[in-house]
C-alpha cells in the first residue's frame, strides 16, 4: 500500500522517491497507531463492561492494554521503515536517537487521549463514531502524505495543528531531521496539559464508568 501511495503521491508532487518513501512509511505506520489507539480508546471502557460491573479493576488496565496492543502492532510495522532506511540510507544518521525521546512523547500523548475519549465515549455512545469520522479528516489536515512545506497558501492548516507536531517528533529523527524547539515543546506542552486533565476527569468520574456501561 505504501509503494502505490508513494508511487502515485510522490509522482504528482514531484518527489524524489529516495526521500519520498521513507517519509510516507513512517507518517503512515505512527499515524495508523495513533488513529488506532484513539479509535479503540473510545470502546475501551465499553467492550469491558463486564469486567467493570464485576471487578474493581483499575481503569487504566483497560487503556494500557489498548496502548500495549498497538505496541506490539506498531512493532511489526516498525519493520518496514528499518527495510526503507537500509535501502535509501538517512539525511542524517545523528538524529536517530532522538527518536528514543520522541517516541516516548508520542506514546504518552497518545495515551491520555484514549484515557479522556474512553470516559467520555462511556458516556455519551455516539461519540466513537464522532472521533472516528474526526480522525479521517485529521489525516488529511495533518502532513502524513504530503510535506509540511507543501502547503503555501494554507501554511496556517500545518502550523496550528498539533497533530503535525505529534508526528514530527517520531518522523524528523528517523528522516534524518533534526526536530525543531517548537515540535518539542509542543510535544512536552500537550503531554502536561493532557495528562493532567485526563487524571482529573478520570479520578472524578471514576466511579460512575461502571453505571454510564
Amino acid at each position: 500500500m505504501i509503494t502505490s501511495i508513494g508511487l502515485v503521491y510522490g509522482t504528482l508532487f514531484g518527489q524524489n522517491m529516495r526521500e519520498y518513501l521513507p517519509f510516507l512509511a513512517v507518517s503512515i505506520v505512527f499515524w495508523t497507531t495513533f488513529s488506532q489507539i484513539v479509535n479503540e480508546g473510545t470502546v475501551a471502557y465499553i467492550s469491558s463492561a463486564n469486567y467493570i460491573r464485576q471487578i474493581s479493576t483499575p481503569r487504566s488496565v483497560f487503556i494500557f492494554q489498548v496502548i500495549w496492543r498497538n505496541t506490539i502492532i506498531l512493532a511489526h510495522n516498525f519493520i518496514l521503515i528499518v527495510i526503507l532506511l537500509v535501502l535509501f540510507g538517512s539525511k542524517d544518521y545523528r538524529t536517530l536517537p532522538l527518536f528514543i525521546p520522541g517516541f516516548i512523547l508520542f506514546l504518552l500523548n497518545a495515551s491520555w487521549m484514549a484515557m479522556l475519549v474512553a470516559l467520555i465515549s462511556a458516556r455519551f455512545r455516539d461519540l466513537p463514531q464522532i472521533i472516528a469520522a474526526m480522525l479521517q479528516v485529521a489525516f488529511y489536515v495533518t502532513p502524513i502524505i504530503y510535506k509540511p512545506t507543501a502547503l503555501n497558501r494554507f501554511k496556517w492548516v500545518v502550523t496550528y495543528n498539533p497533530l503535525t507536531y505529534l508526528i514530527s517528533l517520531v518522523r524528523d529523527p528517523l528522516t534524518g531531521v533534526f526536530p525543531s524547539a517548537i515540535t518539542w515543546g509542543v510535544g512536552l506542552s500537550l503531554v502536561i496539559v493532557g495528562w493532567a486533565a485526563a487524571l482529573f476527569l478520570t479520578g472524578r468520574y471514576s466511579k460512575r464508568i461502571p453505571y454510564w456501561v
